[in-house]
């Protein structure tokens, strides 16, 4: 009888065996970046690293309220796209707010009545700005150099599925709701989508948000409930389960600083005075670490295959992640869970791709 670390080993070499497939086919792997985007950490260093590898073709960048609401994420993912001269990604605004109505007014009694773990919540805490000209001006002191392109966010994502069947990873590394939509709005996309690799959930650790929820899951819990449930033909689910284990520290950063570029000129400005307050300062790099895994498979060393779900009942476990050794409850589906990597192929892979 198979044991589940043995069950782990066969996976993984499952997962080298595919990357050895996808490297010898030779052609760039097609990408569409689903993002709550923030500057630098993390949203921001994964777009980075996508659009600096030369075997990734980076479609577009999708902007989901979440870390920062719509209008924020368009402003800082145009603002990093010109500083890596990649002004030729397109960048589209997606869904305004999360599934559930209200969420937003009602928050404040939520927390209250279903409890919390971390003080923190995203665009929530504060008001929506008007427009991503208003932040990029304010953030920024001038206008982009590009604009986003005239089309909503979801129908991007279908008409770019359509145009490369069976080609397209969709990344879905903030809340699932752009996703969500699409696949509702278009459906026949599903089989059409060659892997989905989300950055959310916590199956076997506690939740950051709330104790039973991660934070993007938390967001919207019934898009992400969405998109677990379709018939993807690979899931991948990078969640706090792996990247509560790695942190960046002052010998990374110092790494990634050591060269005179404007990525570099970035990471001093943001962390060069943390890390000079206290030298022994560390920080999570979630979304980074669902990149990474996209850039190279083989950096994976441990994954389980569960059915998964996601509770979206309004209550205490609102947003939790579920999972489940046999079948699940009707219309749930098998998903991977990532629970390590590589560390030292991962930080270099990082580096690397920064230092460019």
């Amino acid at each position: 009888m198979f044991t589940i670390k043995r069950i782990g080993i066969v996976l993984v070499g499952v997962t080298l065996l595919l990357a050895a497939l996808d490297s010898a086919a030779g052609a760039k792997k097609k990408v569409i970046l689903d993002s709550d985007m923030v500057a630098l950490y993390d949203d921001g260093v994964a777009m980075m690293m996508l659009a600096n590898h030369p075997n990734i073709e980076l479609l577009g960048v999708t902007i989901v309220p979440g870390n920062t609401w719509v209008s924020e994420g368009t402003a800082y993912a145009l603002r990093q796209l010109e500083v890596l001269n990649r002004t030729d990604i397109p960048v589209a605004l997606g869904i305004r707010y999360p599934l559930r109505a209200g969420r937003y007014e009602t928050l404040e009694l939520e927390r209250k009545m279903f409890g919390y773990s971390s003080n923190y919540i995203g665009c929530f805490s504060r008001p929506e700005p008007a427009s991503y000209l208003d932040v990029y001006r304010k953030e920024f002191g001038n206008d982009p150099t590009i604009k986003p392109v005239d089309k909503h966010a979801v129908d991007f994502l279908i008409d770019t599925i359509k145009a490369n069947p069976g080609e397209v990873t969709v990344m879905p590394i903030g809340p699932c709701t752009n996703l969500a939509i699409a696949i509702r709005k278009a459906p026949e996309i599903i089989p059409l989508i060659k892997r989905v690799v989300y950055m959310g959930g916590a199956f076997y650790t506690p939740g950051n948000t709330t104790p039973s929820a991660e934070f993007n899951w938390w967001f919207d819990p019934e898009a992400a409930k969405m998109s677990v449930r379709a018939r993807f033909a690979d899931q991948l689910i990078v969640g706090l389960d792996v990247c509560e284990k790695y942190r960046l520290n002052k010998k990374i950063f110092e790494r990634i600083t050591a060269v005179k570029t404007p990525i570099a000129k970035m990471f001093k400005e943001k962390y060069g005075p943390r890390f000079e307050k206290d030298p022994d300062y560390t920080r999570l790099v979630w979304d980074t670490i669902a990149a990474a895994v996209v850039i190279e498979p083989a950096l994976i060393v441990e994954e389980e295959t569960r059915w998964v779900d996601v509770n979206s009942d309004y209550g205490l476990d609102y947003g939790r992640s579920l999972s489940y050794h046999k079948q699940g409850p009707a219309g749930t589906q098998k998903a991977r869970i990532l629970l390590a990597i590589d560390e030292e192929r991962f930080w270099n892979l990082m580096v690397e791709l920064l230092t460019k």
